[in-house]
């Protein structure tokens, strides 16, 4: 594999870190002392210990107002004993009846709803960040938020949390294992550290310990430092997880609408552990991993959609030291790896030093995406692989510098292996500049029975990617390059699109007006991409609009005007794209209209049309402990003077009835349809398609792994006849215990 460029490429990382950063937080720092007795957590917070630990008293609201004195008062305490690291919390309202605390699942703790908490950062990095945070219920939630990739809450730790309503507030206590958190082992930590709470009534306020100046385009940078943190353990300490899982599926026995068959009872189990053999190293294993899903993914309409489309990862094994895949260029997409046999991990930090590795031996069985500039299919993966993903990052200040090294090598000949550097630079509290470039070479597997590129040739090329960010109170602008080339591959990754070079640049305005809007931001936003002969692909101007008002309500509003590649020569397009939604109060929880209309282009016939798409959702709460969530879309297309090409819907309903912080019952209800008129299509297509599927779900969770879970499903084909018959039958019974040591 060529050498030169990487070289030199490693090299412009290195240069461009040299430069000084503005690392230090402005914040004071804050001391953290030992407990002085033991601390229970039951929400109560009558501990002695409480009275000798470190106390907030300060507290800012950041929205909307900016950096003012909150409404309501707040209190803050942390401390710390040779086990835990403990955060308690007590929040004042006027209206303790107001106050919106529904029973949930874990994670399902969101924005219109009380919650709050402790971000801390412990590495060190000021990139980085955990949330644990808890609503009045204390139901959990708990996220990773990076400065560089934003926040995900698929990863999920081991912590305690109690929390307790009184007459005129409520109190939250949490309570964080070492062993849960990943720390240098040196005598004092640099750890920093953020309280927040979240109190959504007429408008979202946002209350931190902090200040969070509007003209810093970073998050974590701004929090605290702490000290007096020190004599931490060594040790970490090995969890494993063993589950049995046994399923039971009936199939037509000849073809659909015939009667459904059993296909006899199929037993499972396998192994998920994690050694932490000090504290800032993870080591995870799993053998037969149990990757199934318990819920289904809401369904998605693809009629019409020219490239694939991302579902987020939810496995446990993939999701330590998730933020180091987080790339300007997708170039790990770890869902890629369907049905492993086993894997192995390592995940650590020293000093500015962070690392991971992963390799899987994977069945196959999933898709691999086969990208082009106007378009991606899909193949099916019929054939094992052994799979290698590895990142190291090296910090300076708030900027890094990193490599990525992916290989995939196929059972039976061919392999994908991608390599390159990346960075992100950020000389002053506004600007971040980021960069990107990776190598890869290819030998297809000798399968041109799942794709047409699959006949053992070679292939090489090149992605790269640039971009540069600038965010104060007022104005804020990104500015970026993207460069792929036609014999790119990331099998690894998720990169739908090559063989383009794109030039894109958004900039807005934002005011902060008094009355029923608190925020105004106005933007325009370019994007031009071509293929590598210098044919447009996609080029497109959209001027909008977005704004933030009371009922805890958020609007946007653009209009997108340009031009798409569509198989015969680009043609025009102009839409209005629009996005409604309001969080009202306890019952009528959530409310989200978005969607777009006017011009639109049939992609599968290379012609201009009209159409246009509507989704709906809302989350309503008729008790704390009964959550309906309905999920509605629709898409049409018409062409030809007014005919119809295809109507698209997707109806969900989920209904969850939470007995506790630990138990639920789940029914959810969903069909996906699609209706098209044959004759407008150039090659045939059915009139009907679609399913309908009904499922319900009994879980039990002493924690995220400690789980028990009964479930049954029931899903119907629609066939040309335009019926549902009967598709799948099944029931299934997981059991999963964590053993801590």
């Amino acid at each position: 594999m060529p050498s030169k460029l990487t070289v030199s490429a490693v090299c412009l990382t290195a240069s461009l870190l040299a430069v000084p950063t503005n690392a230090e937080p402005g914040a004071p720092p804050v001391d953290v002392r030992r407990a002085t007795g033991e601390i229970r957590v039951d929400g109560e917070l009558d501990d002695a210990a409480w009275k000798d630990a470190t106390r907030f008293d300060s507290w800012y609201e950041t929205n909307p107002g900016d950096n003012l004195e909150p409404r309501q008062k707040n209190v803050g305490w942390m401390a710390y004993d040779d086990t835990y690291f403990y955060v308690a919390l007590e929040f004042f309202d006027p209206n303790i009846r107001a106050i919106r605390a529904p029973y949930a699942d874990r994670d399902s703790v969101g924005s219109p709803n009380d919650y709050g908490g402790i971000i801390l950062s412990t590495s060190g990095d000021g990139k980085t960040a955990i949330l644990f945070l808890a609503n009045p219920r204390g139901i959990q939630y708990d996220a990773i938020t990076s400065d560089t990739s934003g926040e995900d809450s698929a990863p999920d730790f081991f912590w305690d949390s109690a929390a307790r309503i009184h007459a005129d507030r409520w109190t939250l206590e949490i309570r964080i294992p070492f062993s849960s958190l990943r720390y240098p082992e040196t005598a004092e930590q640099k750890w920093t550290a953020i309280l927040y709470r979240n109190y959504p009534r007429d408008r979202r306020y946002q209350y931190f310990t902090s200040k969070l100046p509007r003209d810093v385009s970073c998050f974590v940078c701004s929090y605290p430092p702490l000290t007096g943190i020190e004599s931490l353990p060594r040790a970490g300490g090995l969890v494993a997880a063993p589950y049995m899982t046994a399923s039971r599926t009936s199939l037509p026995a000849d073809g659909p609408g015939s009667p459904l068959e059993s296909q006899g009872t199929d037993l499972d189990g396998g192994l998920d552990a994690k050694w932490t053999p000090n504290a800032d190293t993870a080591i995870d294993a799993t053998i037969n991993p149990d990757f199934s899903q318990i819920e289904s993914d809401v369904g998605v309409i693809t009629t019409n959609e020219r490239f694939a489309v991302f579902l987020p990862e939810k496995r446990p094994f993939f999701l330590e030291g998730k933020d180091l895949f987080a790339l300007p260029l997708d170039a790990v997409y770890t869902r890629t790896m369907f049905d492993p046999r086993w894997g192995l991990r390592g995940t650590g930090k020293s000093g500015d030093a962070s690392y991971t590795a992963l390799v899987v031996d994977d069945e196959g069985g999933g898709f691999v995406i086969m990208p082009g500039p106007n378009n991606s299919s899909i193949a099916k993966a019929d054939f094992g692989s052994t799979n290698v993903v590895a990142r190291g990052r090296y910090d300076v200040g708030n900027s890094f510098g990193s490599f990525l090294v992916t290989d995939r090598e196929i059972d039976g000949g061919g392999y994908n292996r991608v390599v390159g550097p990346d960075m992100q630079w950020r000389p002053n509290d506004q600007d971040t500049l980021s960069a990107q470039f990776l190598y890869s070479e290819s030998e297809t597997p000798v399968r041109p029975d799942l794709a047409n590129e699959w006949n053992g040739q070679e292939l090489s090329g090149h992605g790269a990617k640039l971009q540069w960010s600038r965010g104060t109170r007022t104005y804020d602008f990104v500015a970026g390059y993207l460069d792929i080339a036609d014999e790119f591959r990331a099998d690894l990754g998720f990169i739908p699109q090559v063989g383009i070079r794109e030039g894109y640049f958004e900039g807005g305005w934002t005011f902060y007006p008094k009355g029923f809007f608190s925020r105004v931001r106005t933007f325009v936003f370019s994007d031009y991409t071509g293929d590598r002969h210098g044919n447009v692909v996609y080029q497109e101007v959209t001027p909008g609009v977005g704004v933030d008002g009371r009922f805890n309500s958020f609007m946007r509003f653009s209009l997108a005007s340009g031009k798409v590649e569509a198989g015969n020569g680009p043609i025009d397009r102009t839409r209005l794209f629009y996005t409604i939604q309001t969080n009202p109060g306890r019952i009528v929880n959530r409310l989200e209209l978005t969607g777009w209309i006017g011009e639109e282009i049939d992609f599968a016939n290379s012609r201009p049309g009209d159409g246009a798409r509507i989704a709906f959702n809302a989350t309503i709460r008729p008790t704390d402990h009964l959550e309906l969530v309905a999920n509605t879309e629709w898409r049409w297309l018409d062409v030809e003077d007014g005919k119809r090409l295809f109507d698209a819907e997707v109806e969900r309903l989920k209904v969850t009835y939470t007995f506790n912080s630990r138990s639920y019952v789940r029914l959810i209800g969903q069909q996906v349809r699609t209706d098209r008129d044959p004759s407008l299509y150039d090659f045939s297509v059915p009139a009907h398609s679609g399913a309908l599927d009904v499922s319900a779900l009994f879980a039990y969770k002493l924690n995220w792994q400690t789980v028990f879970f009964l479930g049954y499903g029931d899903e119907k084909a629609l066939t040309e006849a335009d019926e549902f018959e009967p598709a799948s039958r099944s029931a299934f019974l997981k059991v999963s215990y964590a053993f801590q040591m």
